[in-house]
């Protein structure tokens, strides 16, 4: 009997799972294997799926959407930071993805600069995020330091080097006389506004905002996060990024693990010379799968094959 492809969601999201667009892999996934005559079941998604467990393998594909798991037959999916690119890994997503040991090496990426031109009239240009932005054009001090807040989630999943104020302190004391613009994260803004007027009552030198990512990016000179979307956003306008924690793309930024980290860490990323271009093919292009791709339903079959579920295990057609 041919193995079966499971994907496991959210089950508020069963119904309708194929017409939700954080979702979209998922739904690609379950009409390329019914149009070629395989089986696809719906299940849910438990919180051990996403606290790095091991699986145990029962025969059929398992695809966890946001999942943090191994084992036989288990893949993880996720958003791959810019709309439209998805992780389909063994071992998980975003920063706990397989990428994470994968090094960079520029020399070795070809044709980088058609694919980037692309990526930015697809997202810088029209100043499109993935989540909501502000429309209004902002302008931003030259030479300010953007930091960006992210929620929970990076410190749920053990990811994050210092709490959020340490994130605070350190920029603010390692700033170097730029000014700091903070924006709190699009689906945390209480939780964000809290944090930047603590750290204000601190005495910290810090100041709000809410512009558009995009033009915070454009405007700045170096952007600072955990480990968030925004420094891979910040490639398309050629700006450095310095990260507070765990990532899968470790070898295209610099990264602090102690408040003291930054003043140094700030003064490698303003000095040392990056191919952003190329940094932003060998990951989107060479290490992600993109829905709006011609080959994309090849290298989700063989995503699967690469974990033991090649077209004939899955009983479907492999053209």
């Amino acid at each position: 009997m041919p193995a079966r492809v499971i994907l496991h969601i959210p089950a508020k999201f069963h119904a309708d799972f194929e017409a939700r667009g954080h979702l979209a892999l998922h739904g690609r996934i379950a009409g390329m294997i019914r149009r070629r005559g395989g089986t696809v079941l719906v299940d849910e998604r438990h919180e051990g799926m996403m606290s790095g467990a091991e699986m145990a393998g029962d025969g059929d594909l398992h695809v966890v959407e946001s999942g943090w798991c191994r084992g036989p037959g288990w893949l993880n999916a996720a958003v791959a930071y810019l709309p439209d690119f998805w992780h389909l890994d063994p071992e998980g997503v975003l920063a706990d993805s397989s990428l994470r040991r994968q090094t960079f090496d520029p020399l070795a990426v070809v044709d980088a600069g058609a694919f980037a031109e692309a990526l930015r009239d697809r997202y810088s240009r029209p100043r499109h995020s993935r989540y909501r932005q502000k429309a209004q054009p902002t302008a931003i001090p030259e030479g300010a330091i953007a930091v960006f807040l992210q929620g929970r989630m990076a410190h749920w999943r053990g990811q994050q080097h210092l709490p959020t104020v340490g994130v605070l302190r350190a920029v603010a004391a390692g700033a170097g006389g730029r000014r700091v613009l903070v924006k709190a994260h699009p689906l945390s803004p209480e939780l964000g506004i809290r944090q930047i007027l603590a750290a204000q009552a601190e005495g910290l030198a810090i100041e709000a905002t809410d512009a558009n990512v995009h033009d915070l990016l454009a405007g700045s000179a170096v952007n600072v996060s955990v480990n968030s979307a925004v420094a891979l956003e910040g490639f398309l306008h050629r700006k450095p990024a310095i990260l507070f924690g765990r990532s899968d793309f470790a070898g295209l930024v610099e990264t602090c693990v102690a408040e003291a980290d930054f003043a140094p860490a700030l003064a490698r990323a303003l000095s040392l010379p990056r191919d952003h271009d190329a940094m932003l093919a060998w990951y989107f292009r060479d290490r992600c799968l993109d829905l709006c791709a011609p080959g994309l339903e090849v290298r989700v079959l063989a995503a699967f094959a690469a974990v033991g579920f090649p077209p004939e295990r899955l009983g479907v057609a492999a053209g």
